[in-house]
């Protein structure tokens, strides 16, 4: 008679513990996607952004909702800083309502762009022509990186891919409904068949 009362208790603990943790894995996976919403719902998307041109006004990136974007960090005093002439090439033919390119100048390549923001300006206007918008000096990565560029870098807030900023001149493609595309490095052209395809929209 024990051994039956032994083998009921038994019983009974081991259902009580399996329920207990069916329980515990229940609010585990609650507790979790509780927090992955939040953490998708606390992601910035491309169009938060609002960012300072080189005229010192705001540049707010809800207003380019519907256009695809390519973002390049800029340097007026870089091996790459010929590309000004491509980038400008590009813009002119496929910039409008469909596409744009903006700028950001940067400082900490080589410290190969030194100039104030009028001094940057004056420079691309006199050597390029550029047309496009420029953006006040930022920090592209470290300590100080600007919030736009830990958007493009970080997959946990772009939701596709982490990049590494390798040097002056790297271009990020967004599409018109603010997804992060691609990356590219400082060698690919501005006018490679890649980039135009994408700023025609194909």
């Amino acid at each position: 008679m024990k051994r039956i009362l032994l083998s009921f208790l038994a019983l009974g603990l081991l259902a009580s513990c399996n329920q207990n943790s069916e329980t515990a894995l229940k609010s585990e996976k609650l507790a979790f996607n509780e927090a992955s919403n939040k953490v998708e719902a606390e992601s910035p998307s491309f169009y938060d952004f609002t960012v300072t041109d080189l005229n010192g006004e705001q540049f707010s990136f809800s207003q380019l909702e519907g256009k695809r974007v390519l973002i390049v960090n800029t340097a007026s005093k870089c091996g790459f800083t010929p590309q000004y002439e491509d980038l400008q090439a590009l813009y002119e033919k496929h910039g409008g309502e469909k596409f744009t390119i903006i700028g950001f100048p940067c400082n900490q390549f080589g410290k190969q762009e030194p100039g104030t923001n009028e001094e940057i300006a004056s420079f691309c206007q006199k050597n390029y022509g550029v047309s496009f918008p420029m953006m006040d000096k930022i920090d592209v990565k470290g300590d100080e990186q600007a919030p736009i560029y830990h958007w493009l870098t970080d997959k946990d807030l772009n939701g596709v891919d982490d990049a590494k900023v390798s040097w002056n001149f790297n271009k990020f493609l967004i599409d018109e409904n603010g997804k992060w595309i691609a990356h590219h490095g400082s060698r690919t052209n501005p006018l490679d068949e890649e980039i135009v395809a994408f700023a025609m929209g194909k």
